[in-house]
C-alpha cells in the first residue's frame, strides 16, 4: 500500500505531475498536449484512462494546455478553485458540469485512501496553489511556481518524505540573460519565481533529521541548468549542516523525459 508518483514533465514548456496508491490515480496538471501527455504515460506504463481526476494549481498555460482535451477524451473530473476556474474556463474549452469541482485554497479532500491538502502560493495567477498528498504515513509534497517560500509553506510541507520543489533560475544567468528586464522584474518579484539559491535555504529550514527524497523542478530552459540547480543546491544544504547524497537526495526531472515512477 504504497504511493507513488512520477513528474511526466516540469519546465516553461509544460508541467504534469502522477501521483498514485493502489486506490486512486491523479494528475496535478497538464500543461502539455494531449497527445504528449499520453506519450509520456506511456513512459511509466500508465492509461490515462486509469486516472480518477486531474487537481489544477493555476491557470498560466504551462500547467493547463491539455486539461480540457483530456478531460474530454477520458471522461475526467476536474478540481480548482473558484478563481481558476474562472481565469481558465475560456482557455480549457467547454467542459460539462458533471466534470466540474471545486477544491478551494486551504481544504483538504480524501481521494479513497489518499489524503490531498491544498496550500497557496505567490505567483502572478488568480489564486495558485498547490498539495500535499499523504497516504500510510508517507507524505509527498509539490511546490513550484511562488516568487518565496513562506514560513507558512514550510509548515505546510515540513514532514514531507519526497519533495517536488521549485529550482527555477541561477540568479546570475537571469541577470545577464537576453530577457528583456519587464521579465527579469517579473521573475525575481515576489509572485514570480524560485531560484536556486533561494530553494536551497527555504529546504533547509523545512527539512528535518528523516531522510528526504528532493526533486528540483521547473527549471528556466534560458535562465538555469540542471547540473548548476543541483550543484547550487547541494552546497546551499551542506553549508547548512545536512548530508547530500545520504540524509538528504537530489534528483533532477525534466521537460520532456518524465522521472520514474518511485515510491514517496
Amino acid at each position: 500500500m504504497s504511493l507513488r508518483f512520477s513528474v511526466l514533465a516540469s519546465g516553461s514548456t509544460g508541467n504534469a505531475i502522477y501521483v498514485e496508491t493502489n486506490g486512486q490515480k491523479l494528475l496535478i496538471d497538464a500543461g502539455l498536449s494531449g497527445k504528449k501527455i499520453e506519450q509520456c504515460f506511456q513512459h511509466i506504463y500508465i492509461s490515462p484512462r486509469e486516472l480518477n481526476g486531474i487537481l489544477v494549481t493555476h491557470e498560466h498555460s504551462d500547467h493547463i494546455k491539455g486539461v480540457g482535451i483530456l478531460a474530454r477524451r477520458y471522461n475526467l473530473p476536474i478540481y480548482a478553485n473558484a478563481k481558476t476556474w474562472n481565469a481558465m474556463e475560456h482557455l480549457i474549452g467547454e467542459i460539462p458540469v458533471e466534470q466540474r469541482f471545486h477544491f478551494e485554497v486551504g481544504e483538504t479532500k480524501t481521494f479513497g485512501d489518499l489524503d490531498v491538502e491544498s496550500f497557496g502560493v505567490s505567483h502572478d495567477a488568480a489564486e495558485p496553489m498547490f498539495f500535499t498528498f499523504q497516504h500510510g504515513g508517507r507524505k509527498l509534497a509539490v511546490m513550484t511556481d511562488t516568487g518565496y517560500v513562506s514560513e507558512r509553506m514550510k509548515g505546510i510541507t515540513k514532514e514531507a518524505n519526497t519533495f517536488v520543489f521549485e529550482s527555477n533560475h541561477d540568479m546570475d544567468m537571469l541577470r545577464m540573460g537576453k530577457y528583456p528586464w519587464n521579465i527579469k522584474r517579473r521573475i525575481l518579484g515576489d509572485e514570480g519565481h524560485v531560484s536556486n539559491v533561494d530553494a536551497g535555504l527555504a529546504l533547509a529550514d523545512i527539512l528535518t533529521d528523516k531522510p528526504a527524497n528532493i526533486y528540483l523542478a521547473h527549471l528556466s530552459l534560458d535562465n538555469n541548468m540542471k547540473e548548476l540547480a543541483r550543484m547550487t543546491v547541494h552546497q546551499t544544504l551542506e553549508e547548512k549542516g545536512y548530508e547530500v547524497g545520504k540524509q538528504v537526495k537530489l534528483f533532477d526531472t525534466d521537460p520532456a523525459t518524465p522521472t520514474a515512477l518511485a515510491v514517496v
